[in-house]
Order: structure tokens, then C-alpha cells, then sequence
């Protein structure tokens, strides 16, 4: 059964859009279908992760309107044939989003993939509840900082009042994805430690991506970084996160660049 998975968080920069391309690939190399769909209308970087800006000719707005076909804005991935994109519109504003419109295209896509992953644009505002509406499951994307952290509660309140699963009175999977985070900062107080952020959100911790040159790199490259480093710090923490995701249990630890190296197992499981 097809599964649509929204990556958001309350606070911009804090890595949804490397986290959705990074997700969506390690799902599909896996022989997962996966369609990831950027909801960030009038911003657009998706595609430009994914390394498709020069394909975009139909966008999420044009297939929402009724302009043109999904089959039409649909892009495949050149280096893994089960992933695919739908790009955001760049010249369009978030208020062309329709919600009978968005509900159409999820249930198409429902369809065609076993994946959909919704990149959610920061924030509280119509693009986001949009993006989160459909979700049968959230990853909450966070960095180990005070005010990332407290403006991702208030997007996990919204996931527990703002989706059709809360509507209906049914539970909704949501999981911690703490990004750019480096062990020796956290142990001099330099940022939260993983148990502080933990404890705040009381959500189950689905990966912890360490900070790395690798993932500026794979963007700059556009291509996610379970593609073009697989054998990275942040690569390995997103495959691992994505066999959770699937219901697999693996130990979580802190990846390192060195890879003889491991940071302390925290011996935590996916709920």
C-alpha cells in the first residue's frame, strides 16, 4: 500500500530538501517506487538537489490547475529508475494550491508509487498544511539548536490537528531526523545533545545526520548524497533511516567521515 510521507520542520535551513532527495533515493535504490514532490511553491530548489532544474517543463501547480497531465510533469531520475520528481512551480505563489486540487494529484501519484515524500516549505502557512495534510507519516527534521527545536513542536501540534489522520481521530507516525549534528560540539555544550532534543520533542529518533562536507557537496553536484557518496558519513545515516522507514530495526548511531570509525550507539529503535 502506497505510503505518503511529508519531511518538514517549523525552522528554513535546517536540511528538508537534502533530507527529502537523500530519503526518496535510498527508499528507491532499494526497489521502492518513490515520487518525491516539492511543495515549496515559489521557491523551488527540489529539482535543483535532484540535478533536474533543465527537465522542469509541467509543475505541481500546472497538474493541480488541470493544465497538464501528471504523467507529463512526472521526471525520472536518469540514475535510479524507480525514483521520480514533481518539481514546484517558481513564478507561481503558494495561494495556487488548491486543496481539492492536492488531494486529486496525491491519489494519483497513490496509484503510480509505493513512496510519496512531500517536501514541506518551513513554516506554518498554507504551503506547509498543505504538504502535510495527505501524510500517513512525518519525519520532523531538526537541528540541534533551541530555536529549531522549539519551532518543531509547534509543527508536530499541527500534525496532530491539521492532517486528515487527525481529523478521522487516527494516529500518525512521526519521527525525529536530528541533521548536522557533531558529537564533540554537543559533549563541550556547544549544541543540544541528542537525549536533550529527545526529551523536548518526545517523538521517536529515526537517524542522526552528522554535519559533513559530503551533503554541500552532493547539492553542489545536484544529486542526493545516497547517490553521490553512498559511502559517506550522512549517506550511510540517511540509507539506514530509510530501512527504518520500511519497518527494519537498526541500531542508530553517529556515522563518522572515517569509516572504520562509529559514534555511540544510543541502542534506540524506531517505535
Amino acid at each position: 500500500m502506497a505510503k505518503v510521507l511529508v519531511v518538514t520542520s517549523g525552522k528554513g535551513g535546517v536540511g528538508k530538501t537534502t533530507s527529502t532527495a537523500a530519503l526518496g533515493a535510498a527508499l528507491a535504490l532499494s526497489g521502492q517506487t518513490v515520487c518525491v514532490v516539492d511543495f515549496d511553491v515559489g521557491l523551488r530548489n527540489l529539482d535543483l538537489v535532484m540535478g533536474a532544474e533543465r527537465r522542469v517543463v509541467f509543475d505541481l501547480i500546472n497538474v493541480v490547475q488541470g493544465d497538464a497531465k501528471l504523467s507529463q510533469a512526472l521526471i525520472r531520475d536518469k540514475r535510479c529508475e524507480h525514483l521520480s520528481l514533481l518539481a514546484a512551480s517558481q513564478t507561481r505563489d503558494k495561494d495556487a494550491l488548491s486543496t481539492e486540487g492536492v488531494a486529486r494529484v496525491i491519489e494519483e501519484l497513490r496509484e503510480r508509487f509505493d513512496w510519496i515524500i512531500c517536501d514541506s516549505p518551513a513554516g506554518i502557512e498554507r504551503g506547509a498544511t498543505l504538504a502535510m495534510r495527505h501524510a500517513d507519516m512525518a519525519v520532523v527534521v531538526t537541528n540541534p539548536e533551541v530555536s529549531s527545536v522549539r519551532d518543531s513542536d509547534r509543527i508536530i501540534g499541527l500534525l496532530d490537528s491539521k492532517t486528515i489522520r487527525a481529523e478521522r481521530g487516527e494516529r500518525m507516525d512521526k519521527f525525529l531526523l536530528l541533521t548536522r549534528y557533531d558529537p564533540s560540539r554537543a559533549e563541550k555544550g556547544e549544541m543540544l545533545k541528542v537525549d536533550d532534543v529527545l526529551e523536548i520533542l518526545s517523538i521517536p529518533l529515526l537517524g542522526i545526520v552528522p554535519e559533513s562536507q559530503a551533503v554541500l557537496s552532493a547539492s553542489n553536484l545536484g544529486s542526493p548524497v545516497t547517490i553521490a557518496n553512498p559511502d559517506s558519513a550522512p549517506a550511510r545515516a540517511y540509507l539506514d533511516a530509510a530501512l527504518r522507514l520500511m519497518g527494519i530495526d537498526v541500531p542508530i548511531t553517529v556515522p563518522t567521515d572515517k569509516r572504520s570509525l562509529f559514534g555511540a550507539l544510543f541502542g534506540r529503535r524506531v517505535a
